[in-house]
């Protein structure tokens, strides 16, 4: 099924992939674009029977070059003549609302899901496009594909998380020159940072992507929520805290079938078949 032309979303076996789907505007984000990506990573995220997610987008050039800027021109024409009374560094209407009404909402959807979320990246990674992908827990990298954040270059901050993101993937120092001077990242280089989690031929990519995400929608979905809420609190808490985290996290996923199913194959000698419950 489709959210829209421009995002197609499908669920099959406990996987939900979701595929950008304008690679002649090489998958750039218009308002269209934005609200059905955002409802098709809410309902991945909500839908039970989802226990993985693929982020991925059509063509070969881009993964998502951010904000469509031929829309946000007019975008910004428009709310120009509509807020001509507002007061001066005040934005009004459509143009920067998107990062409250769409892009927070998808990252904190992508990020929150109480399942892994593998981003198979084929493209130019920018701006918001390069927010979403560190927002997955795992990114799967053409070696064709690069990343920019770009924000700077069009006389912006840093949105879709990337604030958050970016310094605790490459350490802040790195983080800065990125943002502070935009640049093509490679994907060799962007594995030596930490952006790319695996980097495989770009002729590879979907079959390496599907084979990730489809390993992780059979495996101990409980344990894979847990690890990510245990880590995202690691970040922000001090080592007491997180110790305390720690505990009632592995009590959650001592309770589940899935541990009762891995503790009896390992006794059996068996690959566990996982409920992902």
């Amino acid at each position: 099924m489709s959210m829209a032309d421009t995002v197609l979303y499908e669920v099959g076996d406990g996987l939900a992939t979701i595929t950008l789907n304008r690679p002649e505007a090489m998958n750039a984000l218009n308002v269209e674009t934005k609200v059905a990506l955002r409802e098709a990573v809410r309902s991945a995220a909500a839908d039970d029977a989802v226990r993985a997610v693929l982020l991925t987008a059509a063509g070969e050039r881009a993964f998502c070059v951010g904000q469509d800027l031929k829309e946000h021109i007019g975008l910004l024409a428009a709310d120009r003549e509509a807020g001509s009374g507002q007061a001066p560094g005040q934005a009004s209407g459509q143009t920067m609302s998107t990062v409250r009404e769409h892009y927070n909402p998808i990252v904190r959807a992508l990020a929150g899901a109480r399942k892994p979320v593998v981003a198979a990246v084929n493209g130019v990674a920018a701006g918001a496009g390069l927010g979403f992908a560190l927002a997955a827990d795992y990114r799967i990298v053409a070696d064709t594909a690069s990343f920019n954040t770009s924000f700077a270059g069009v006389a912006l901050t840093a949105d879709s998380g990337i604030s958050w993101t970016l310094p605790r993937v490459v350490g802040p120092g790195r983080a800065a020159d990125l943002l502070l001077f935009p640049r093509s990242i490679a994907a060799r280089e962007a594995y030596e940072l930490g952006i790319a989690s695996r980097v495989v031929p770009a002729a590879e990519l979907r079959a390496e992507a599907e084979k990730t995400a489809r390993a992780l929608a059979e495996g101990p979905t409980v344990a894979y929520a847990a690890l990510k809420e245990a880590t995202a609190y690691g970040l922000t808490h001090s080592l007491s805290e997180t110790l305390d985290k720690e505990d009632e996290l592995q009590s959650r996923a001592g309770a589940s079938e899935d541990h009762a199913i891995a503790v009896r194959a390992f006794v059996e000698k068996e690959k566990p078949k996982y409920l992902g419950r």
